[in-house]
């Protein structure tokens, strides 16, 4: 009798441990999804909008621009491509596959930085979209031989900003950065090294790119 009672606890605790792990990962899986690079580039490109437009019309300008450019593009080339077989999920698990959407975001996010550059933009705005180009270049590159993380990258990119521009006022949200960035290594999709290299390009991305632009 007592036999089977710790047998039916210990398949209990299995089962809650079972329950336990597929929650934690599609909690994982829920961050990587709703701060995807590509929702935070559109969330940072508003925030900074917002902030220093001179007028309603220009921060609607520069706002719908931004979601269209740095959201709607590269999630249509996206769908794109895997629906056409050329990528086989929408995280690109395979670093090989990346490529080809790389190469769009790239040509994209230099149009944008031209466009911003010559409609005479914030400053502010002008040195981000620069810095999204180059990140995207960088990035792209540096994927042909390693996996590093872009939603690390994407995540600490637009709290890197906000923190330049705006102070303390963005540290209650470090917590959500680590959260992303403990996401791709629970799910696998990233090694440790992976994810701190992200973010440490998207630091050192918008410290350049500040101080080239004389925002620092």
């Amino acid at each position: 009798m007592q036999s089977r009672r710790a047998a039916a606890h210990g398949s209990e605790t299995i089962v809650v441990g079972m329950r336990g792990h597929r929650a934690t990962v599609e909690f994982a899986k829920a961050l990587s999804t709703i701060f995807n690079p590509f929702i935070a580039a559109s969330v940072l490109f508003i925030i900074v909008s917002h902030a220093f437009s001179v007028s309603t019309k220009e921060f609607w300008v520069l706002s719908a621009v931004s979601v269209t450019v740095y959201t709607v593009a590269p999630l249509v080339c996206l769908l794109f491509l895997y629906v056409t077989g050329r990528i086989s999920d929408f995280d690109m698990s395979d670093r090989f596959e990346r490529e080809k959407i790389f190469l769009v975001i790239v040509a994209i996010d230099l149009l944008a930085a031209i466009g911003f550059t010559l409609a005479k933009a914030p400053v502010q705005i002008i040195a981000i979209a620069w810095g999204y180009w180059a990140t995207a270049l960088a990035i792209m590159i540096i994927t042909r031989y390693w996996k590093i993380s872009t939603h690390a990258f994407g995540i600490a990119g637009p709290f890197a900003v906000m923190f330049v521009l705006f102070g303390a006022l963005p540290l209650p949200y470090v917590p959500l950065v680590a959260m992303v960035c403990w996401a791709r290594v629970y799910l696998r999709a990233h090694t440790v090294a992976q994810v701190v290299a992200g973010a440490m390009v998207a630091v050192a991305s918008t410290l350049v790119f500040f101080r080239l632009f004389h925002l620092i």
